[in-house]
């Protein structure tokens, strides 16, 4: 892929990404993106031939990035440096990719009605390894015996509200945006909270 052409479709995708975070899949216009980008429509539609495939670039910006996040828990032993990372991937998504993060939300509140199926079956199945991991890390020792689905969904509440309550939490904090340290902050108290919660050890 050429730079132009990769730096064209980057703008898009960001672009879009801001708009279906503010108004939504339904009410979004090609000619919206492109006004807001100031780029001519035509050109949005040569990069991106419909409206479902844009949406569907503006997702597998933070579905790929989530998928990945899972790595650590799947090939780590150690349940405290694979929770340690997992959250911290969790929440540079969150501080990576704001508005992609809250089109992600929208769309799974709305029911996933246009979330594209393979998306959401490689989804499913980084649930199911994680609560096998987490069976696994039980059975050995190295975990309590906790609500494996519970545990996984306050994790996932725990990051993802950094970018889908970001106005909320910027409000609270006084800031007009949160810096790294915020989210250094951030991962370290809620993997201390995970760990120490659910009786966490690492392996000798």
């Amino acid at each position: 892929m050429s730079r132009i052409r990769q730096k064209n479709q980057g703008l898009i995708i960001d672009v879009a990404s801001e708009q279906f975070a503010t108004h939504g899949y339904a009410a979004t216009k090609m000619a919206d993106i492109a006004k807001a980008a100031d780029i001519p429509k035509p050109n949005v539609f040569y990069y991106f031939s419909s409206k479902d495939k844009l949406y569907y670039a503006v997702l597998q910006t933070v579905t790929q990035p989530l998928l990945e996040a899972s790595r650590p828990i799947e090939e780590l032993d150690d349940p405290v440096e694979a929770l340690t990372q997992y959250i911290e991937a969790k929440l540079r998504i969150s501080r990576d990719h704001p508005h992609a993060s809250k089109v992600f939300a929208n769309e799974v509140m709305s029911g996933a009605k246009v979330l594209p199926e393979d998306i959401g079956q490689e989804l499913f199945k980084q649930s199911q390894m994680i609560l096998d991991k987490f069976a696994t890390w039980s059975e050995e020792g190295l975990m309590d015996k906790v609500p494996a689905h519970h545990l996984m969904f306050t994790i996932w509440a725990a990051t993802q509200t950094y970018a889908d309550f970001s106005w909320q939490i910027c409000n609270v904090m006084q800031k007009d945006t949160l810096d790294n340290d915020d989210y250094q902050q951030a991962a370290e108290f809620i993997t201390q909270l995970v760990i120490k919660g659910c009786g966490v050890t690492g392996k000798a």
